[in-house]
């Protein structure tokens, strides 16, 4: 025991000497005792003391069949006996040829080619610069400007940060970035025009189709989050926002990127979340869950017609000019195909069904607790919203970091969360337990008791 207590002193204490961690106050991480993750297995990670902890995040919205996963370790095994890495300028490979097959048939009906780079920022940049270059040199160079909603998030790289509206992410930027259209997001729970839904008739998708007349020479885009906002708190849209989306844009003759970095393989209990309104995009945006949780992988997937409109003699140089030293990495490609293999094995979206029933059954009793004011769900994706009045809605000042309380003591109890400011965050992988998925919300609704009180 004391030499795994002396193992974690030196690595902590190697942490903070040498590491600078994303979206963390240093300061903050400084002055506390790092939390070092050793192995996982299933849903369940573990430290370098051998504690356990249910991965109540999934890494970070990544793990889709848990971690460990035979079939996918494997797949990356065989696959680092033939090629680690081999560029995608000017050569091909197997897994990548078979991935894009199999995306092409598994995305919305009209998608079907696949552009490879590796984070969700830099599908989302593709997929800006694709329609910005496609409207360029297809008769329309007018056509400049995006439309995005109020609290997206799209990604970090300057491009995606200039289509998100995340003030507390995104302000210290705004020299650096384009401008872009901004249209309200449907936050029901705090409605900017002030009105409740049903009865307000979807206003906020009839002010999107003010601006977008308003706009509609100019528009080369409008990218969203279907059906869920998630980095601005699990906003859920209400039912048909996605589908008006679809219409505006055909009416407008505006491409629709939709973002499915963090909704897409499953999240929502459909493959993807466009499925759950029938539409289907112009171009689509896939991270995150692509390769299961294993390896940096992303596709940008677009229609025939946006493809073709880059087709050119060499000297017209109508060429995408965009590319990643690990486009298509094989590693990463292998984990995907391994991935989907067990998607399809496995049902795990028709057994995803009874486990977001009982995860619905479970948020009740949190719905209820004095401090919280409102739970938002959709499939395996939920926010809890923390308010310091439920009655007045008012909200905790985030320098009170009761959303981190909410965490600190979680984790003290044996579980992983990460909120969002205010907003407590579960998206457990698919392929939690129901005992699992039990003890979790159990563990949240205690952490959130002690973090209010």
């Amino acid at each position: 025991m004391e030499h795994m207590a002396e193992a974690y002193r030196s690595l902590a204490a190697d942490d903070k000497k040498y590491i600078w961690h994303p979206f963390t106050q240093m300061r903050d991480w400084e002055a506390e005792e790092p939390l070092v993750i050793e192995r996982g297995k299933g849903a369940c990670l573990y430290d370098v003391s051998g504690r356990k902890y249910i991965d109540g995040v999934s890494s970070l919205w990544v793990n889709v069949h848990g971690h460990r996963k035979k079939e996918i370790d494997d797949a990356v095994m065989r696959q680092i006996k033939k090629v680690a890495h081999t560029t995608f300028l000017g050569l091909t490979h197997p897994t990548a040829i078979e991935l894009a097959r199999r995306l092409a048939g598994i995305t919305p009906p009209g998608l079907e080619r696949v552009f490879y780079s590796d984070s969700g920022s830099t599908a989302v940049e593709i997929a800006l610069k694709m329609a910005f270059q496609y409207w360029r040199q297809n008769g329309q160079p007018g056509r400049t400007k995006f439309i995005s909603l109020k609290d997206a998030y799209h990604g970090d790289t300057i491009g995606s940060v200039s289509v998100g509206g995340m003030e507390l992410f995104h302000d210290i930027f705004r020299p650096l970035l384009f401008d872009t259209v901004k249209a309200p997001a449907p936050y029901c729970y705090r409605c900017e025009l002030g009105l409740s839904h049903p009865s307000c008739g979807l206003a906020c998708a009839g002010e999107l189709g003010r601006l977008m007349e308003a706009h509609k020479d100019e528009l080369a885009g409008l990218i969203i989050e279907p059906l869920v906002q998630g980095a601005a708190g699990m906003i859920t849209q209400p039912p048909g926002y996605l589908s008006r989306v679809r219409e505006l844009c055909d009416r407008h003759g505006v491409l629709m990127i939709a973002d499915e970095v963090a909704t897409g393989f499953g999240r929502t209990g459909r493959m993807f979340a466009c499925e759950q309104e029938n539409v289907s995009p112009d171009i689509i945006c896939l991270a995150k869950g692509i390769t299961g949780g294993y390896l940096p992988l992303a596709a940008t997937v677009t229609t025939k017609k946006i493809y073709e409109g880059f087709l050119g003699d060499y000297g017209e140089f109508r060429t995408f000019f965009h590319g990643h030293t690990y486009t298509a990495n094989p590693l990463g490609c292998a984990a995907a195909l391994a991935n989907l293999d067990v998607f399809e094995g496995e049902k795990t979206l028709e057994v995803l069904k009874g486990k977001i029933a009982l995860l619905s059954e479970k948020l009740e009793k949190i719905a209820c607790l004095p401090h919280v004011g409102e739970v938002r769900q959709k499939g395996f994706m939920v926010g809890i919203e923390l308010v310091r009045d439920k009655s007045t809605k008012e909200p905790y000042p985030l320098t009170e970091k009761r959303g981190m309380k909410t965490a600190a003591e979680a984790r003290r109890l044996g579980a992983i969360i990460r909120p969002l400011g205010n907003v407590v965050v579960l998206m457990p992988p698919l392929s939690i337990s129901e005992a699992e998925l039990k003890k979790l919300v159990f563990i949240v609704n205690k952490s959130i008791k002690e973090a209010t009180k």
